[in-house]
């Protein structure tokens, strides 16, 4: 599990830090992992550090500091270093500049007709709001760069990339579009949530020794595949269908009869030992999927340990009554689509109220702010605020899929794909998460896991575009842990 903590307390920690060491250590530290990742760079993508061109795009304070100090020591292994100041020359940092210019760097004033790898150090972690001229001028600038063979030039952020909102993820206006992002000490939200996180491009923390200091709860976790290997129920010697858990469907309907088949294709790929489906197309199902026991109705199904309700389920009067069966049940339940929708006007918020039992929603950023709490720039607060108000874990469906608990914990999901951008992958996370919290996991561990390798299934059905609901329905069997 990773973690990305908020400004105030990366500020916190390394005052605490800086506290005890020599002046400029950290910066000095910062430098040399920000210089050996570029210097990788450029072997790897450039065939050597000497005689490559290297542009550094230098702000006020201590971020365009450590870009300086990094072109010096790149420039003391033969690479021609430029730094182009953003800032008024009286803000930039003196002695990374004086550094830079001992090391044989130079302080051109326009962009180079060519260069190899540009070094975005114009603003931190510190900065507030959009970019603003000369610097947002010469981020949109980058786009006309050439290197000498007439390619694109690597472009690396220090700590994040300039232009976006640190703590939430949002990008106000223009910012760098990385290919790789230097971090320090910890990971910060913008690199893992929201519009930010792509920009980023392939993120490398380096450890400057502020581990110790990060006394504050982490803004948002980052879950991995060791994370979801360890929490992914697997049956025992003695475990029968009944004791790996039963999840209950009531999805679909004779209008989005797909919904039910690609939500229990969902949950069969999940660790639940028995699939019960209730609903209009029970036939159909029971059809496509023999080992799944169908019902017409909620009320006949049988018993279940856990149901998921909404997917393709419609919004009329019957809908409604499953719906409501589903809430009076015992169990955990998933609320997907449709029975998101009808919770919206509050004619069942007593029966909301009234449960003992968890809560999982599952809406995406439109159903939200139907719900009553628009994402706007920051995802990760709209999704804790829903959590908080409903008591329910909140699985916020996107390219980075949030989820949030009402005591005011946060992951981010690393694996999404533009790929899931279709009709129905929504039905078959709903199924799956549904199997896994029948299945025995905590609704939060369950939200996170299915997100996860809902990602991953979409990434592989991707590799055989264009990709279906029913092509990541068929994948997640290859993704899930054995």
């Amino acid at each position: 599990m990773r973690a990305a903590w908020r400004v105030a307390d990366v500020r916190s920690a390394e005052a605490a830090l800086m506290a005890t060491l020599p002046e400029g250590t950290l910066m000095a530290r910062a430098a040399a992992g920000l210089a050996r990742r570029c210097a990788l760079l450029l072997r790897q993508v450039h065939h050597g550090v000497y005689g490559r061109s290297v542009l550094l795009l230098v702000g006020a304070g201590d971020n365009g500091g450590d870009a300086l100090y990094a072109g010096a020591l790149l420039a003391r292994r033969g690479a021609r270093v430029s730094a182009l100041a953003t800032a008024p020359p009286e803000r930039v940092h003196g002695a990374g500049l004086a550094a830079l210019r001992a090391a044989g760097g130079s302080v051109p004033a326009h962009l180079p007709s060519t260069v190899d790898l540009v070094v975005d150090g114009i603003v931190g972690i510190g900065a507030t709001g959009p970019l603003r001229d000369p610097a947002a001028e010469m981020v949109r600038a980058l786009a006309g760069l050439r290197t000498a063979a007439g390619g694109r030039p690597t472009v690396v952020c220090v700590d994040v990339p300039s232009g976006v909102a640190v703590d939430t993820g949002d990008v106000p206006g223009t910012a760098v579009r990385a290919d790789v992002t230097v971090t320090f000490g910890c990971l910060k939200p913008a690199l893992v949530v929201g519009p930010a996180a792509p920009l980023a491009g392939a993120v490398e923390l380096v450890d400057i020794g502020l581990g110790p200091w990060l006394r504050a709860d982490p803004a948002v976790c980052v879950v991995e595949g060791a994370d979801v290997a360890g929490w992914w129920p697997r049956p025992e010697a003695v475990s029968d269908k009944y004791t790996r858990g039963v999840v209950g469907l009531a999805t679909g309907s004779a209008g989005y009869p797909g919904a039910a088949l690609l939500s229990v294709a969902g949950a069969l790929a999940g660790p639940t030992g028995f699939v019960r489906y209730a609903g209009e197309v029970a036939a159909l199902v029971a059809a496509t999927y023999p080992p799944v026991v169908v019902a017409d109705s909620v009320g006949a199904a049988g018993r279940v340990q856990a149901w998921v309700c909404g997917c393709g389920l419609g919004t009329d009067e019957r809908a409604s009554a499953e719906l409501r069966a589903v809430l009076a049940a015992p169990v955990p339940v998933v609320l997907d689509a449709d029975a998101l929708t009808m919770l919206v006007d509050g004619s069942m918020a007593g029966l909301l109220r009234a449960r003992r039992a968890p809560i999982v929603l599952t809406p995406h950023d439109r159903e939200l702010t139907r719900l009553g709490g628009a994402a706007g720039d920051d995802r990760v607060g709209a999704a804790l605020r829903l959590a908080s108000w409903t008591n329910a874990v909140v699985l916020l469906k996107g390219d980075r899929t949030v989820v949030a608990t009402p005591d005011g914990r946060a992951w981010a999901n690393p694996t999404g794909t533009p790929a899931l951008a279709t009709a129905g992958t929504g039905d078959v996370l709903a199924g799956l998460l549904g199997s896994l919290v029948a299945g025995g996991l905590s609704p939060d561990r369950a939200a996170v896991t299915a997100a996860y390798l809902h990602g991953l299934a979409g990434r592989e059905a991707a590799r055989h575009a264009p990709a279906t609901a029913a092509d990541v329905a068929r994948e997640l069997r290859h993704v899930v842990p054995r």
